[in-house]
């Protein structure tokens, strides 16, 4: 029988990627006591306040057919809270509402890229972003991310890999897996390296709002002089603990939002209106929540700082925001994946293999910050056992 190309593209690009992390939740289906540092799950629920919302929008009735572009209450509040960040007027017709920032992004790679165009971004990169990229007939092009730049991407950098087909430049900011924030002289050399070469700028800042011990965050839309040419995704899954929800957004310029409407019509003709009602509230509320889950993580980064780093050969990379923190086990081993198995099979610690994030990541661990403060000093325990083990 024959299959559509994109198939073959994608093969070993969806959950090949997360071996580690099913190994871990069939073990704890099986009722072992594994300890899960592997996916970003919000380390609470949701609030009571979003699911009542919700819950009160379906006893009202919002349970019809919505629009494609998203719900009337919803695009006004995405445009109060995008003008109050950005100080100018930003208007519902920036905006297009999604199922989630995974959908966001490949509605934006689907409107911008042709087959065989080139996508610049990090690397590391987002285990799904390779994928994303491949999907839309896009290529994706590295840039490698180094530890002695906190993992910034660097304007320089990208200039070298810019070529006749490259299409975007892709920034993730706050940065999964690094954690690594763009700051504002780095964002605005990579908007005029946009703009030098013609090139659109796609930003994933779903951890916008996660920062941690008060570093400021800055959006790639934050300066108006390269906003036509910049396209931003986020959604409610990190900053209200709300994943399962699936509620997301694209914010660019008005006539890539008219482009890129037809396209996510044919995907899906409208999001659930008691979603896009409880999205509204969401997005219009203090960052409350937020600001108090960067808080418990960034002390658990610190934890596993003290426990770890310089200890057997160990290394800890503090992150400035999100849910995760990096662990280098170069000294120990250069295959992160048989490490990360080795080390549930000996300790039930669960920890994603670096290789998932990409080749610059071999011989690093990313390390969930979402487990409770004592669960995270036992796996900082049994961490450093497995390692003074493996360095005897």
């Amino acid at each position: 029988m024959q299959y559509a190309t994109v198939t073959d593209q994608l093969a070993g690009l969806g959950s090949d990627k997360w071996t580690l992390s099913i190994a871990a939740r069939a073990r704890i289906d099986a009722g072992e006591p594994v300890i899960n540092l592997t996916i970003g799950e919000p380390d609470v629920p949701t609030p009571d306040w979003l699911i009542d919302a919700a819950c009160t929008a379906m006893q009202a009735g919002r349970t019809g057919y919505s629009n494609g572009r998203g719900e009337p209450a919803l695009l006004s509040a995405l445009s109060q809270r995008y003008e109050q960040r950005l100080g100018r007027p930003v208007g519902r017709d920036r905006f297009l509402c999604l199922p989630g920032t995974q959908t966001s992004l490949y509605v934006v790679l689907r409107t911008l890229c042709d087959i065989g165009s080139e996508v610049i971004l990090g690397d590391p990169m987002y285990a799904t972003y390779e994928g994303l990229i491949r999907a839309s007939g896009a290529v994706p092009v590295g840039v490698r991310l180094r530890p002695e730049m906190n993992f910034r991407l660097q304007a320089a950098d990208i200039e070298e890999k810019i070529t006749s087909r490259t299409r975007a430049i892709f920034l993730n900011t706050p940065h999964n897996p690094t954690g690594a924030i763009l700051d504002p002289d780095t964002l605005r050399a990579i908007g005029e390296l946009a703009r030098a070469h013609d090139l659109w700028i796609i930003s994933d800042e779903v951890y916008g709002d996660l920062t941690h011990s008060g570093r400021p965050f800055t959006s790639a839309l934050a300066d108006p002089a390269f906003e036509d040419r910049t396209v931003i995704a986020a959604s409610i899954s990190k900053s209200h603990a709300a994943p399962g929800f699936r509620s997301g957004w694209v914010v660019g310029p008005a006539a890539f939002c008219a482009r890129a409407l037809p396209l996510s019509e044919t995907m899906l003709f409208g999001s659930q209106p008691f979603i896009a009602d409880m999205t509204a509230q969401a997005v219009l509320a203090a960052p409350t929540l937020a600001q108090d889950m960067a808080a418990r993580m960034a002390n658990r980064a610190q934890i596993l700082f003290d426990a770890l780093d310089g200890v057997a050969g160990l290394h800890v990379h503090r992150p400035e925001a999100g849910m995760f923190a990096l662990l280098d086990i170069r000294e120990l081993s250069d295959n992160s994946l048989d490490f990360a198995l080795d080390l549930l099979d000996r300790t039930g610690v669960a920890a994603m293999p670096g290789a998932s994030f990409g080749p610059a990541l071999e011989g690093w661990l990313r390390i969930a910050l979402n487990a409770s403060d004592d669960d995270t000093r036992e796996a900082c325990r049994r961490i450093r056992a497995h390692a003074e083990r493996k360095a005897a």
